[in-house]
């Protein structure tokens, strides 16, 4: 690396992007280490033996002249035991291991290992020596966490006999394994490396056919999303894309959360970086972080690092993937990293798309999200394993006409658009049901109908008319007042209503209601829509709508999102409180004894 052949010359600085020559032997996507202070860059331009880098740190103060030294390898991250509860930044340093070298501001040209070298984890091995393993058989274990299995892989390309198997403490540099194919013997060690740019292999992807469970209600009665699926939230400023997020990390069905915060302000991710070790995950008592990859970069990092976050956290995401898991990625904000193409692509003149974005914006999009799904996982054991990506948009004023919204638009499958009218009126999650869409409920209808029951489906479809019809009859209502509606309009009106501040609009901040179970929403709809069934059938019977609306087993439907997922039982005590309490309205004694 010293040897003066192989040094290039800075010859042009402007801000991340900097020109070097003198680089015969450098390829695309390489990695160099810029000047005496060792800046790490990545070659995104090669003309001749002159190169164009995106620089990931801070370029004040460099100028022409200054040494460029390649290391022939693409950006890669390191992959084994100590990822889950770290912290890292953009290109996979370890926040913590920065803290105590450098302080709270990240210095230039440090170069700290992203796995800790010295700390020895326990290896189990599940094979023995003698056997035939392929790529992607799992050799051994590592208990990483209370909630974590870590499995270690046979790296992807090895195939052979295990001679040697290691039991016991190793770091992530020793050899736990040796492998032998053909007289040749590759050792295997608990770390792997692997180029973030490049998908990692699987044998079969498969059709999404099973929901991410959230427990937001509107996300799964309405806008369900696959495991192995895409989803994007679009949504202006305040509008709760990122206590959204948030909700969907805390909650989602998932065995592996990874979060990358990209360019996002520093505020948020400080609330992220403090609330997630607090949070206790639903499912064990065990911290949340237990199950947790947090990659942080704020938007006062430098602008090229928000492109290499996205793809760092993808890749440690397909990892966890390729080890038989489920995987939820949350990528907050798309827009930022769309961002930051723009912004290199400027310095680089070239032709700009669409509001001065890139014209391979869209390409770059569908690249990222495509590296989601469910896959049959590489090895003979047959694992499944899923990858989620929920990728927040945020368009400038709200606008999703913008490039970024419509480009992702064109690929993701679930969209969950957030509606500052609903914000400002502190709806919450403020998912706009009449703008949102979800392009995987056909595929779920025989998973809900096993699971939960055949209602679902009727269900949802019936809520969603009511709420469509609500917005139809408001137009009247503007116009003419709603005196000049029907009872049964009316009564649709509320039953809209019901759905909207009963059902759609969830405290996050609640301790009961920021979670609830898919039973716990069947029950919940389904007293809503036996109130308005019942309701009807006393209108149609002659009985006055305002009495019927006054009843007080409303107030019970408006406090079933309190009951806790103990006590569900409660659900049908109301159920039967409908029935007697509008029979007697009617009349009907007999009702009231069926109830």
């Amino acid at each position: 690396m010293t040897n003066t052949e192989n040094v290039g010359r800075v010859v042009k600085v402007s801000g991340p992007l900097v020109v070097a020559e003198n680089m015969p032997n450098a390829k695309m996507y390489d990695v160099v280490r810029v000047s005496e202070e060792r800046l790490i860059g990545e070659i995104i331009e090669v003309r001749g033996d002159r190169v164009s880098i995106q620089v990931y740190e801070e370029t004040g103060g460099l100028g022409p002249g200054a040494p460029v030294y390649s290391t022939g390898m693409p950006l890669s991250v390191e992959l084994g035991p100590g990822l889950v509860e770290a912290i890292f930044d953009g290109i996979q340093r370890p926040l913590d291991e920065v803290y105590k070298r450098v302080g709270a501001r990240i210095a230039r040209g440090v170069e700290v290992p992203a796995l800790n070298r010295e700390k020895k984890w326990d290896f189990v091995p599940v094979v023995s020596a003698g056997q035939e393993v392929t790529a992607g058989d799992v050799l051994g274990t590592v208990q990483e966490t209370t909630l974590v299995t870590h499995k270690i892989m046979v790296p992807y390309g090895v195939e052979g006999k295990v001679t040697f198997i290691h039991k016991g403490a190793a770091t992530v540099e020793d050899v736990v394994a040796k492998i032998e194919k053909d007289g040749q013997t590759v050792e295997v060690t608990m770390m792997q490396k692997w180029p973030v740019r490049r998908g990692r292999p699987y044998r079969e992807k498969l059709s999404p056919n099973e929901p991410l469970i959230t427990g937001q209600r509107v996300i799964d009665m309405f806008f369900p999303v696959a495991k192995g699926g895409t989803a994007a939230i679009p949504g202006p400023f305040g509008s709760g894309k990122t206590v959204t997020q948030h909700q969907l990390a805390k909650w989602a069905d998932a065995e592996i959360i990874v979060y990358v915060g990209c360019g996002e302000r520093g505020n948020e991710m400080t609330d992220v970086l403090n609330e997630f070790p607090e949070l206790l995950d639903p499912k064990s008592g065990e911290p949340l972080m237990k199950r947790t990859v947090l990659i942080a970069n704020t938007s006062d990092m430098p602008v090229a690092a928000r492109e290499a976050s996205i793809y760092t956290g993808i890749t440690i995401a397909e990892y966890f993937r390729d080890m038989g898991y489920s995987v939820a990625l949350m990528a907050d904000s798309t827009s930022r990293w769309a961002e930051a193409l723009r912004e290199i692509s400027g310095r680089l003149e070239e032709m700009p798309g669409e509001e001065g974005y890139p014209a391979y914006l869209g390409s770059r999009l569908a690249e990222f999200y495509e590296r989601a799904g469910k896959v049959t996982c590489l090895g003979s054991d047959e694992r499944i394993g899923a990858l989620t990506v929920v990728g927040a948009v945020s368009p400038q004023g709200g606008d999703i006409s913008e490039p970024v919204s419509q480009n992702t638009l064109r690929i993701v499958k679930v969209f969950w658009g957030l509606d500052s009218a609903l914000a400002y009126r502190r709806h919450f999650p403020a998912i706009n049901w009449l703008q949102s869409y979800s392009l995987y409920t056909d595929n779920f209808d025989d998973f809900y109908r096993e699971r939960i029951g055949s209602e679902w489906a009727q269900m949802r479809t019936e809520a969603m008319r009511i709420l469509q019809e609500e917005a139809d009859l408001e137009e009247i209502v503007r116009l003419v007042g709603q005196d000049a509606l029907s009872k049964r309009e009316r009564l649709t009106l509320e039953t809209a209503r019901s759905i909207r501040e009963d059902f759609l609009h969830q405290n996050s901040f609640h301790e009961v209601d920021t979670y609830a179970s898919l039973e716990k929403q069947y029950k919940m709809m389904k007293l809503i829509m036996l109130f308005h069934q019942e309701a009807l059938r006393a209108i149609d019977r002659g009985a006055d709508l305002q009495e019927i609306l006054e009843l007080g087993v409303r107030e019970q439907i408006a406090r079933a999102r309190y009951i806790v997922e103990e006590d569900l039982a409660q659900f049908e005590k109301i159920e039967a409180a409908i029935r007697e309490q509008i029979a007697e309205v009617i009349g009907d004694d007999s009702e009231a004894q069926f109830a």
